[in-house]
């Protein structure tokens, strides 16, 4: 955005990058429904800080994943290890316990030794399966 603005907003690589990069969370939830009826499953999203092991949640995309979810998920749970400042999160363990599906949106060391019988949506790889979404 500041390339943008010091060349009079004639950076369309720039503004290109920028809508994928915003777009992602509605391309993530269109891809999870064409596998999952997640109309009746509980969603848990794992990690909601911008980056692995910080609590920045400035700009996150976790946050616009949870809202586009909340319209089509029967209920969606968050957590995260770092952040503080959210009231919504729930303990890590509840979240494993009752979602019926996971998203890890936020590739924090906490999560890469998941092992559960649950679909996880992984597109950090950091469970090293390699799944795409």
């Amino acid at each position: 955005m500041q390339l943008a603005a010091f060349n009079n907003n004639n950076f369309t690589l720039g503004h290109a990058s920028m809508t994928i990069n915003e777009g992602l969370p509605m391309y993530m939830v269109a891809r999870i429904e064409r596998e999952h009826d997640i109309a009746n499953m509980t969603v848990g999203i794992l990690g909601m800080a911008f980056k692995a092991e910080s609590d920045d949640t400035r700009s996150s995309l976790s946050y616009k994943l949870k809202r586009l979810l909340r319209f089509r998920a029967a209920r969606v749970l968050t957590t995260d290890p770092y952040v503080s400042s959210d009231d919504e999160l729930w303990p890590l363990d509840d979240v494993l316990a009752e979602s019926d599906l996971l998203v890890i949106a936020t590739p924090h060391e906490a999560y890469a030794s998941l092992d559960l019988d649950i679909p996880i949506i992984d597109i950090w790889n950091l469970l090293g399966n390699g799944e795409r979404v």
